[in-house]
């Protein structure tokens, strides 16, 4: 197994999240690699699972997450398996999570020839701030884990060779 985890962050919560998923695959996958998504200059077509996350900052998902798609279209729509999460809401309301999830989705929606195999959209953390205020943090990291073994579970089994 040979699995990409990518991650567009401004305030390192995308990453943290990244860490935990590529942790977990580590457990089951001969290879996991982890890196920021701008730097994944490399072709795809050897992957056979990536992970792409971004976090999702007013109403628009990273646009380092947009650029990794834009530049490894070519793979991704050739069939290597990609799940996408992005990092959502900071408050646990109905509301501000469906909003979240329309937002991921319709950045997914302008790429007509992605079809990932899971999309989801995890609770969000409030970014650092100088002040002693608590701040919130939304991250489910058991609900992460679970996710990055439930895509894992997702790839298509390869096809036996033809004879």
């Amino acid at each position: 197994m040979d699995i990409l985890v990518a991650f567009a962050t401004r305030n390192g919560s995308t990453q943290k999240v990244a860490e935990a998923m590529a942790a977990t695959l580590r457990e089951q996958a001969e290879k996991v690699d982890l890196r920021p998504a701008r730097q994944v200059r490399e072709s795809l077509a050897d992957c056979d699972l990536v992970l792409l996350g971004g976090a999702l900052y007013s109403g628009r998902w990273h646009r380092d997450a947009h650029r990794f798609l834009k530049q490894h279209r070519r793979e991704l729509a050739a069939g290597v398996p990609v799940a996408v999460f992005g990092m959502g809401p900071r408050t646990d309301d109905e509301e501000a999570w469906s909003r979240s999830r329309v937002q991921l989705d319709r950045a997914l929606a302008k790429r007509s020839w992605l079809n990932p195999i899971a999309v989801t959209v995890f609770g969000g953390v409030d970014p650092p701030r100088r002040t002693n205020r608590q701040r919130r943090d939304l991250r489910d990291w058991d609900a992460i884990r679970n996710w990055a073994q439930k895509a894992l579970n997702r790839i298509p089994a390869p096809r036996p060779p033809q004879s």
